[in-house]
C-alpha cells in the first residue's frame, strides 16, 4: 500500500457504514466520528458492536494503525467513519431501517455509503438509495454470498450502485461470490483480516469484505479528485479495472478487478468514452480499460492477477490468508465475523 498511500489516503472523505455498529478499536478509533441508532438497544451514536461485522468492514476501509508500525493498516487510513447501527448483532437487517441509516447519512452530507449486506427492498429503502445517488453520493454494495444468495441482491442491483463481485487468493472467482450482469467491479473476498470488537482482530471471507475494500478505494479517488462527481468516481474504478475472463464486462468479475494505482493515476476519459485506453504513465506498465485488459482467465492471466493483488496491497500470510493488514495483527479468540449477510 505504500505506492498507493503516497497519492492518496483518503483525506476530507467521510464514509458511511450501516451495519451492526462500530467499535472504537485502537486503530481505528481516530477515524471514527459519532453516528447513530435507527434499532433499539444501541449505545445511540453507533459506536458498539456486539456482532464484530460492521467493526471489521470499518477496519477494511480506514483503520489507521498505530506507532511504530503496528496494527491494522486500511484502505483509506485517513478516512473518517461514520458508524450506523442498523442491523441486530447476528440477525438479518430490515430493509427500512436500512433505509433509515441511508437517510441519516445523506443528512451528514457523506461522500461514500458502503453496504455490506444484501437483502429485500422496501419502496422507502429504494427512495433513500434513489436519495443518496442524487446527493452526489458514491453508494458502494455487496453483491451477496452462495449458498445463501443465488442473485445480485438489494440494493446492489439498483442502477447506479456499484455491486460489488469477489475474488479469490489466487485472483480468480471466488466461489462465495455470486454472479450475475449487475455486477461492476471484484475486489479480494476471501480470508481478509480486520479489526473486531473487544480490541481483537478477526478473519472473515465473501462480498462485505470486498465491498468495504472498494468502499476505501472510492475514498482515495474522492480525496484525490474532490471535483469528480460520484458517478465518474464510480467510473474510474471500472475503467482502470485489471479485466478477467471474457475480455470487457462480464457476470463474474463486472469490469475487472480494481487496481488501486491505476485508479489514481491513470488519464480516464469521461463516460461514453469506454473503448479509449486508459493511461497511465506513472504506474509500472501500460494500463487499459476493462475493454482492452488481458485475455480470457488461466495461466496467461497470472500476472495481471499479480499486478492487481500487489496494488491492493494484499499479502500472504504464513496462514495462507491474506492480509490487507500488512502490519503486526493477532487473531481473535472469538469465531470469525460474517462477512455478508
Amino acid at each position: 500500500m505504500g505506492e498507493v498511500h503516497k497519492i492518496s489516503q483518503g483525506e476530507g472523505v467521510v464514509v458511511a457504514i450501516p451495519d451492526s455498529g462500530v467499535a472504537p478499536h485502537p486503530d481505528l478509533r481516530d477515524n471514527l466520528l459519532s453516528g447513530t441508532d435507527v434499532i433499539p438497544n444501541g449505545a445511540g451514536d453507533g459506536r458498539q458492536d456486539q456482532d464484530s461485522h460492521g467493526t471489521a468492514m470499518a477496519g477494511l476501509v480506514a483503520a489507521h494503525g498505530r506507532p511504530n508500525a503496528k496494527g491494522a493498516l486500511g484502505i483509506a487510513p485517513k478516512a473518517k467513519i461514520i458508524p450506523i447501527f442498523s442491523t441486530p448483532p447476528h440477525k438479518d437487517g430490515d430493509p427500512d431501517s436500512l433505509a433509515e441509516a441511508i437517510e441519516f447519512a445523506v443528512s451528514r452530507g457523506v461522500d461514500i455509503i458502503s453496504i455490506s449486506s444484501v437483502g429485500g427492498s422496501s419502496s422507502r429503502l429504494v427512495q433513500a438509495v434513489e436519495m443518496a445517488l442524487s446527493a452526489d453520493i458514491v453508494v458502494v454494495a455487496g453483491a451477496g454470498n452462495r449458498p445463501r444468495d443465488s442473485q445480485v441482491g438489494y440494493p446492489a442491483s439498483h442502477p447506479g450502485v456499484i455491486a460489488v463481485g469477489g475474488v479469490d487468493r489466487i485472483g480468480g472467482h471466488a466461489a462465495v461470490a455470486v454472479t450475475g450482469p449487475e455486477i461492476s467491479v471484484a475486489a479480494p473476498a476471501v480470508d481478509l483480516y480486520s479489526t473486531s470488537y473487544g480490541n481483537a482482530y478477526s478473519r472473515g471471507t465473501g462480498t462485505s469484505g470486498a465491498t468495504a475494500i472498494v468502499a476505501g478505494a472510492a475514498a482515495l479517488v474522492r480525496a484525490k479528485y474532490p471535483y469528480l462527481p460520484a458517478d465518474e468516481v464510480a467510473h474510474r474504478l471500472t475503467a482502470t479495472a485489471i479485466d478477467k475472463g471474457p475480455p470487457g464486462r462480464d457476470d463474474q468479475y463486472g469490469y475487472g478487478v480494481i487496481d488501486l494505482v491505476a485508479a489514481l493515476t491513470a488519464d480516464v476519459p469521461p463516460r461514453g468514452f469506454e473503448s479509449v485506453p486508459a493511461a497511465s504513465p506513472d504506474a509500472a506498465g501500460p494500463t487499459t480499460t476493462a475493454a482492452d485488459g488481458p485475455p480470457a482467465e488461466g495461466g496467461g492471466d497470472g500476472a495481471a492477477a499479480v499486478r492487481g493483488w500487489v496494488t491492493l496491497g494484499v499479502l500472504l500470510t504464513a496462514g495462507g490468508a491474506w492480509a490487507l493488514f500488512a502490519r503486526h495483527r493477532r487473531r481473535s479468540d472469538d469465531p470469525p465475523p460474517r462477512i455478508s449477510r
